[in-house]
């Protein structure tokens, strides 16, 4: 057995590995869409699992064919969901405060002579912003 030969078998033993992760990656999204789509009638969604379990390749190939495009939809949606509930935990996180407990501690500050009154001014007009 030549160099070569055992070259070509790794290399399709390669393909064969991917060619099954990316067919699992394409199970699991299927599946997890199913559960997503709250429009869909929960006998549907145990068809569409019977299918897959019995008929896999042919159903996921089906399945994407003709859901796609709300496969795309709901995926974009979830995503968009999870960025507004990022980003307004970050602003909750970011402004603990109220105006006016930073209006407060500035004039505390200039109390104790630590800022001027213009400092005092500019960071009360930056907690009313």
């Amino acid at each position: 057995m030549s160099i070569w030969e055992n070259f070509w078998n790794v290399l399709w033993a390669m393909f064969w590995v991917f060619a099954f992760v990316a067919y699992l990656f394409a199970i699991f999204a299927i599946i997890g869409d199913l559960f997503r789509d709250h429009k869909l009638n929960g006998w549907w969604k145990a068809l569409w699992i019977i299918f897959l379990i019995f008929v896999p390749f042919l159903t996921a190939l089906v399945y994407l064919i003709a859901r796609g495009k709300g496969m795309a939809e709901r995926q974009a949606k979830d995503i968009q969901a999870a960025q507004q509930a990022s980003e307004q935990y970050i602003k909750q996180v970011a402004s603990s405060s109220t105006p006016a407990e930073e209006i407060h501690k500035a004039k505390a500050l200039l109390d104790s002579g630590a800022i001027t009154p213009a400092e005092f001014e500019s960071l009360k007009a930056k907690a009313l912003a």
